[in-house]
């Protein structure tokens, strides 16, 4: 009988059995997820189509299962559905926006944005159903308010939004990674804990009907990728 479990420093690990495929099954699976993740766009025009809320648990709770630092999980995130809290976000990102546009963004900046459409506009905070506000637990409270250290915070949370955001794709649903910096508005408006910073803000929803996004080309493997093979 197979061991399925053993305790290691003082905790219980259980037996890990992975899939095992064979090399073209996994060469398939390779090819067929990269094919649908290269289909993903980010988009900035949205329907105001509803989205069932079990449909954003899902989401969630697929961009909870990335690995972190300790398994400290670092992250929030805060679902929004309400018409009066996405009208007041938007109005406080705009005004970061346009700050950043008018002062604080270098004539490069500008530059390498303007093939993307982007302005101080951010219509989309109000019009897609829900706007996903991710928070890095910069450390962890405990039950007496003391402070404990959480590691590895943002490659951890970075590495759970890249899940989250592949788990919207795969959905069926579009989203745009939308970072008005500074961001101490989304913790001050959703009431979020001294622990916690804005991380980023994703709108997620059913593209528009006349959706349109710029005609750009991703890096090749060539460009991105380096092998060092015997």
């Amino acid at each position: 009988m197979s061991l399925k479990e053993k305790i290691i420093n003082g905790f219980k690990h259980i037996a890990y059995h992975g899939e095992n495929f064979s090399a073209q099954e996994m060469i398939q699976r390779s090819a067929e997820f990269y094919q649908e993740l290269d289909k993903r766009r980010t988009v900035r025009h949205f329907s105001d189509k509803e989205v069932p809320v079990e449909v954003i648990e899902n989401i969630i709770r697929a961009a909870g299962t990335a690995p972190s630092g300790a398994h400290k999980q670092p992250w929030k995130f805060c679902a929004v559905s309400s018409s009066e809290l996405k009208s007041s976000i938007r109005e406080a990102a705009e005004k970061e926006e346009q700050e950043n546009y008018n002062n604080r963004m270098s004539e490069r900046w500008l530059k390498d944005l303007a093939p993307l459409g982007t302005d101080t506009n951010k219509e989309f905070l109000e019009i897609a159903p829900w706007l996903i506000v991710v928070f890095k637990e910069a450390y962890e409270l405990g039950e007496n308010g003391e402070k404990h250290n959480n590691y590895y915070v943002n490659e951890s949370v970075g590495i759970a939004c890249g899940m989250l955001i592949s788990a919207i794709h795969n959905a069926g649903l579009v989203t745009l990674t939308h970072t008005p910096s500074p961001m101490n508005f989304l913790a001050d408006l959703l009431e979020r804990p001294k622990n916690e910073r804005a991380f980023l803000l994703l709108p997620v929803g059913y593209a528009a009907d006349n959706a349109f996004v710029p005609d750009i080309q991703r890096k090749s493997l060539e460009e991105i990728g380096v092998f060092y093979n015997e």
